[in-house]
């Protein structure tokens, strides 16, 4: 008899994210108005990550904002910590850890990374999935 995967094995759709500022205050979602994103886990522990401003086109003087990395991943049920083993972000250190808080909200997974300052703003950030496929060999 095989163990049921945990919650997180899938491959999840980005549909919603969020921004606050140290004081509460709302700043622009993350990846831009329409935000694109996949993230897949599999139940062997791999995982990869690919998110980017779904705009077509941009304002003068915006840039778009992308992320992509992968690598081995552990789940305690409440922390998702994956060692990256590879990243086009130069701030994502291969071989550093990537942490998330993760919850549940009906069928989402909402993943929470760690205060960061981004553009000279302390930022807390939501990213919100929702599961297109169940499992992940």
């Amino acid at each position: 008899m095989t163990a049921t995967p945990p919650r997180i094995v899938g491959t999840w759709k980005l549909v919603d994210s969020s921004a606050r500022d140290e004081h509460g205050n709302a700043l622009p979602k993350p990846y831009g108005p329409k935000g694109m994103g996949m993230v897949t886990l599999t139940a062997e522990g791999r995982m990869m990550a690919v998110l980017c401003d779904g705009r077509a086109s941009l304002g003068d003087g915006e840039t778009r904002d992308y992320a992509s990395y992968c690598g081995n991943y552990t789940f305690d049920g409440a922390t998702l910590t994956t060692r990256v083993d590879a990243s086009a972000l130069a701030r994502l250190a291969v071989g550093g850890d990537q942490v998330r808080g993760v919850r549940f909200e009906g069928e989402r997974m909402i993943l929470t990374p760690p205060p960061a300052t981004l553009r000279g703003v302390l930022q807390h950030r939501e990213l919100h999935w929702e599961r297109i496929s169940p499992t992940t060999a």
